[in-house]
Parts: structure tokens; C-alpha cells; sequence
């Protein structure tokens, strides 16, 4: 029996708020302004459903970005994300207006407790018949440690070894009723067989509950595990945990080169590395011509601001840049306490710095501005090119920003992919009713992850 062609995973990079992650994309002539109601992200589902995509993907913070200038003034009056809607909220609204799109929100391990983030998603994923899947975060910065009532945000290893046992909790609560426990029989009066519904009874260095959980498993056994740390103790936590990984790749060499070393890492953790997608961030830009497409690359960049990145680095990696020299360089120390270390390291490795500037941060990162990661610009079988270049090295799929919204899904699902799907690197229909099944991962039984961890 011949074995099915690899297909791509394709994943919609949503914000719950005003705009993209791409801060200019609000902008936009062609952006939608109802981001306040549910029917600007049923059509955002529609649109994504009807071009087969597996899911669509909300990204959070639990704070309005006001690091930059000790203040949300400047976020306010420009629109720099200011807006941040409960994306699990968000995501039942897309979910009655779709039946096999997946839908994934992220959740914070370091300001919820274990028991609530196991039973919402858990319910979620019911309500969804299986297509629920949660990113898992550490959170980043002191603004938001300020909103939970904490002085500080937790160091960055200290934040992934506690998200580990928070893990370990959440798992085990999925655990505690397992395939089959409901037997429903009314004329013997017996609703469930107590012998398959357990108590957790977790005692940890962070986290004690009790359980069982109030949720029984779903039809795909428990939601999908997304996370997208690319530091080193990121890496190691993805290699653990993680069913689908985002990431950022700012050339195709060097996408190759973390793609291994994820799959390398998910293998040394005792696990199968096809258990795993990769999927980088990416936009895209196309049109029935080039040099219309370029034409349009060219509207949206003139949209970004500087004051974008300067508030959207200060929220990310928790340091105010605003009152500091432009070129003068991080100390070793300032350094080590920046949030997100990816962000960090790639700036440091761009730049070629062991001590960049916020100068170098600016330039460097491109936060806040179209060139923050990749960019396929063209017609649709030119980009389609570049997908599968990309495909056939470096990653399992992609994560796909917006740069205006719904305008830039509209475009792809309309351009580019009826020609990955002629080129049969991507599905004509669902092959599945749940999000594991669509992407590929096997369901898992009660217990799987003890026995792989």
C-alpha cells in the first residue's frame, strides 16, 4: 500500500483585538472595523474553513503593552494593540459558525491555576466536538504580573520549570476519566463506572489538586498542545510537551537548522519526531500579478510606525526603551533579564553583537514592521513556490499573519491554495471532524503521555 503524500498544516495567526500582529495592519484601507463583535471573526472562520485550513490560532498577553514610557498612552493613540479580547470566548463564537475548522487560544501557566485551565479547554473541546487546541505560554512581562496582584514577573526558567508541573497537572486531570467510563444505563441505574474515573491527588513543588476532573475526554482525548518557545529552555519544554510548535525562521537556512534540532530534541525526549509539526510564522502578499502584488507590499509597509516596535518590544521582551540612549549597548545583565530570549538571540545574531543597542533592536528585530519574519510576495503560484521550497526542508506547514483582515486570508484562500492543492500539497476537503485528525496526530488514550515522558 502506497503511503499518502506529506501534506502541509496551515494555521490562521489571529489577534482577539483591533488588529494583526502586525499593529499596522488596522490601517489598512480593506481592514474590518466590527473586531468588537462576533460576526467579524465568524467571516474570519468562514473564510478559513472554506479554504480547508486546519485552524485558526489566537495569540494573547494579559496586558495592555504600557512598558514603553511607563505609560498605555502612546498604545492607546496609535492602536498598538490595545484591544485584547478573552480568546476562548473569541473561539466559541467561531465554532457555531464552523463545524471541522480546529480552533486554538492561548492560556498563560503563569498567572491561571492547573484545575481551571484542564476543565475550560476540556469543556471547550467538547463544545467543539474535538477541534480545541491550547497554546501554552509562560507570559512575559511586569505589567502583566501587575494585573494578578505579583510585584515582578517571574524569571524565565523559573516560569518553564513551573509550566512544566503545571503540565503534569493538566495532563493528569485530562487522565482522570478515561475511554468508556460512561455507561448510561438506566434500567441498572448506573451512570459511569467509578473504577475508570480517578482522583489526581498531585502534591508538587508549585501546584497541589485534588480532582478528578469535572470533564470527561473528548472525541480526539484532549485538545492539541501548541507552544512556540524558541530559547533554549523553550526548546526543551517544547520537546516535552508540544503537538504543534510556531516558530520563527528569518531565513530559510536557518529554518532547516532549527528544524532538526526540534525534531532531534523531540526524539532525545522519547518521543516520535512525526509526533511534532513545525510550522513557521510567515506572511503573505498576493495578487493575479506581480507587480500588483508588490504594489501591495509596498501600501502595506508605508503603514507601520516607529512607535510600533518601540511598544511592541517593550511589552515582549519587559524592558522600557524609551528613555535610553539609541546606541547604547545592553549590559551583559540587562540582557539575561529580557523576556522573551528568542527575540534577543536573534537580534544578537543579526546584528552580530554580543551587546546590542536599542538601535539594533529596531533594526534587527523589525518589530512592528512588515519585515518582523519572512514575506512571500507575488502571484499565487509564486508564493505557492516558495511554500514548497520551504516545505520540503524546513518545516511541516506554516502560520500565516495577516496584514489586513479578512483581507489577506480572502486572498490566500482564493489564490494560493488551489494551487498547493494542485500540486497535492494540500487537502481538497477535512479528512477528519477533529483538529488531531486533520493535522494528522494519532488520539491519545488516558496515561500516553506518562509513558512517553
Amino acid at each position: 500500500m502506497s503511503k499518502s503524500p506529506r501534506q502541509m498544516t496551515l494555521v490562521a495567526f489571529l489577534q482577539a483585538q483591533n488588529c494583526s500582529n502586525y499593529a499596522g495592519s488596522w490601517r489598512h484601507a480593506s481592514s474590518m472595523t466590527d473586531y468588537l463583535s462576533p460576526e467579524y471573526y465568524q467571516r474570519i472562520a468562514r473564510t478559513l474553513e472554506a479554504g480547508k485550513f486546519d485552524m485558526a490560532f489566537f495569540d494573547d498577553r494579559l496586558a495592555m503593552p504600557d512598558i514603553y514610557g511607563d505609560g498605555h498612552q502612546d498604545t492607546v493613540k496609535y492602536g498598538v494593540r490595545p484591544i485584547k479580547l478573552d480568546p476562548t470566548t473569541v473561539l466559541m463564537a467561531m465554532a457555531m459558525a464552523t463545524s471541522k475548522l480546529g480552533l486554538g487560544a492561548t492560556y498563560s501557566t503563569t498567572y491561571y491555576e492547573p484545575f481551571h485551565v484542564a476543565r475550560l479547554f476540556a469543556s471547550l473541546d467538547l463544545m467543539t466536538k474535538g477541534r480545541v487546541a491550547w497554546n501554552v505560554v509562560t507570559s512575559m512581562n511586569n505589567s502583566e504580573a501587575a494585573n494578578f496582584g505579583r510585584s515582578e514577573h517571574l524569571e524565565h526558567d523559573l516560569r518553564y520549570d513551573r509550566a512544566d508541573e503545571f503540565m503534569e497537572v493538566v495532563m493528569g486531570h485530562w487522565d482522570t476519566w478515561q475511554e468508556g467510563a460512561i455507561i448510561a444505563d438506566k434500567a441498572a441505574e448506573i451512570f459511569a463506572d467509578p473504577e475508570m474515573v480517578k482522583r489526581l491527588d498531585h502534591q508538587g513543588q508549585y501546584f497541589n489538586s485534588r480532582g478528578p476532573l469535572t470533564v470527561p475526554r473528548s472525541p480526539q482525548g484532549h485538545p492539541v498542545i501548541l507552544q512556540a518557545g524558541q530559547s533554549g529552555r523553550g526548546l526543551a519544554f517544547a520537546a516535552r510537551w508540544a503537538e504543534v510548535v510556531f516558530c520563527k525562521y528569518p531565513t530559510l537556512e536557518n529554518g532547516k537548522k532549527q528544524y532538526q534540532a526540534l525534531k532531534d530534541g523531540v526524539a532525545n525526549a522519547g518521543r516520535d519526531p512525526d509526533s511534532l509539526k513545525i510550522a513557521p510564522e510567515l506572511k503573505i502578499i498576493v495578487a493575479e500579478t506581480e507587480s500588483q502584488a508588490k504594489e501591495q507590499r509596498d501600501y502595506i509597509a508605508s503603514l507601520s510606525r516607529p512607535i510600533d516596535g518601540l511598544i511592541m518590544m517593550g511589552e515582549t521582551l519587559n524592558i522600557d526603551f524609551s528613555g535610553r540612549p539609541y546606541e547604547l549597548p545592553f549590559t551583559d545583565e540587562e540582557l539575561a533579564a529580557m523576556s522573551w530570549q528568542g527575540l534577543r538571540d536573534k537580534v544578537i545574531q543579526i546584528s552580530g553583537k554580543k551587546n546590542p543597542s536599542v538601535k539594533d533592536f529596531v533594526e534587527a528585530s523589525g518589530r512592528g514592521t512588515l519585515n518582523d519574519g519572512p514575506v512571500f510576495c507575488g502571484t499565487g503560484a509564486q508564493v505557492a513556490d516558495q511554500m514548497e521550497e520551504w516545505f520540503k526542508s524546513a518545516c511541516d506547514g506554516f502560520v500565516l499573519s495577516a496584514t489586513s483582515v479578512p483581507g489577506t486570508y480572502e486572498d490566500i484562500v482564493r489564490l494560493v491554495v488551489p494551487e498547493l492543492q494542485k500540486r497535492g500539497l494540500f487537502r481538497k476537503e477535512y479528512t477528519d471532524t477533529t483538529l488531531r485528525g486533520n493535522v494528522g496526530l494519532a488520539k491519545p488514550r488516558a496515561g500516553d503521555w506518562r509513558r512517553k515522558n
